[in-house]
């Protein structure tokens, strides 16, 4: 018994192989994409949150440095709607790029089966 334990062990380990590789199309688009949209998703939120987006929203109707006359609410209200805007579309371009960065997670192994093809043809 113990003389075949390297040949039982070999052909263990190579069907592990096979099937960790045979395995993994599926984790990518499953298990793999799940967490790679979860980790997206919360460096969107870290990026909100360094803006500080949601605050001046909030704060929009708020004079700021406690001026109560008409025109500080007005000059208040024009800055807060000028940094909302901005803060938005650097918010805005931070979600295309993960859009994007999704996109070709999902298809880069599909380029490469066929870049594959391309060079064994």
């Amino acid at each position: 018994m113990a003389n075949h334990y390297p040949l039982t062990y070999g052909g263990r380990l190579i069907v592990q192989i096979i099937g960790k590789i045979l395995y993994f199309p599926v984790w990518w688009y499953t298990v793999g994409l799940s967490r790679f949209v979860r980790n997206a998703w919360q460096f969107l939120r870290n990026r909100e949150k360094s803006l500080s987006l949601l605050v001046w929203a909030k704060n929009l109707f708020v004079p700021m440095y406690g001026q109560r006359d008409w025109a500080g609410r007005l000059i208040s209200f024009l800055v807060r709607i000028v940094q909302i805007i901005a803060r938005g579309l650097a918010v805005f371009f931070w979600l295309m790029l993960i859009i994007l960065v999704i996109l070709l997670w999902l298809i880069v192994p599909i380029l490469l089966i066929v870049g594959l093809g391309f060079q064994l043809a």
